[in-house]
């Protein structure tokens, strides 16, 4: 294992750590944080994205060493004491495991889809721009065995550290990839046998006795607005039944509902 001491939170070989929250928000130029040891045991089981480095918290490495062996043995594992590491973060780390991955080229939504099993689910996400919804939403995902999530340009990154972190390492594991045109997106799905559903308060039709094919398209919306009235014409309505007089659930919790339902495992 290469670990590297760090005892100068200016040091430039941990540069890509620095002020973490504010990177959050003007990006990383190709790469994301992963942090805690779930998330950086996926990031570095599922060999989705690469991994270029970790940062760990001294008195957290004995628990992640069994993790840490996952990696090539040439991996960079810097160590700091807690003062440093808090200043290269520029707040409290009080998990103490970081690790930077890399996004790579994303993979056109088309050749995702083509590449879907026969039976296969796959969650669509229109203007979800919430990274706690998009967590959570890539969670769920995950638990009921989505087989991709294709988002539009206006979503949110998943990628965001906020979002890995809610998602517990889910977006590190769920295939995704964003589109441009809903309706060339929509035309593509229905050239793949996709059934397609729009989950919405509104729908014509409750997911209990919602026919489809063995490809399912389940599309979500926003909160408040919902998915485009544009969407909600042009496909099969579904909705969740509720108690009269109340007909809102958070996306994500909706989410959860739908694909239990819809799930075949």
């Amino acid at each position: 294992m290469n670990l590297i001491p760090i005892d100068d939170p200016r040091d430039p070989r941990v540069a890509a750590y620095l002020d973490i929250r504010e990177r959050d928000l003007v990006g990383r130029h190709g790469r994301f944080i992963a942090e805690g040891k779930v998330v950086m045991n996926l990031l570095l089981s599922t060999g989705r994205f690469a991994a270029e480095s970790a940062l760990i918290l001294e008195n957290r490495l004995a628990g992640v060493r069994e993790i840490l062996r996952k990696a090539p043995p040439d991996f960079p594992v810097y160590v700091a004491g807690g003062e440093v590491m808090d200043r290269i973060a520029g707040f409290h780390m009080h998990r103490g495991i970081l690790a930077i991955g890399m996004r790579g080229d994303p993979a056109p939504a088309e050749l995702l889809l083509e590449g879907l099993p026969r039976h296969a689910l796959a969650v669509v996400l229109v203007g979800i721009s919430n990274h706690d919804n998009m967590g959570a939403i890539f969670r769920n995902a995950a638990a009921f065995g989505a087989d991709a999530v294709l988002l539009d340009r206006t979503c949110c990154d998943p990628l965001y550290r906020k979002a890995i972190r809610v998602s517990v390492g889910a977006a590190l594991k769920v295939p995704f990839a964003s589109f441009d045109d809903a309706a060339a997106f929509t035309a593509t799905l229905d050239r793949l046998g996709f059934s397609q559903f729009a989950l919405s308060p509104r729908g014509t039709t409750d997911i209990r006795t919602a026919q489809h094919s063995a490809r399912l398209a389940l599309y979500l919306g926003t909160e408040g607005e919902g998915l485009p009235p544009d969407l909600l014409t042009r496909l099969h309505t579904v909705r969740i039944a509720m108690a009269e007089g109340f007909d809102s659930l958070n996306v994500a919790a909706a989410s959860a509902i739908a694909l239990y339902h819809f799930s075949n495992r």
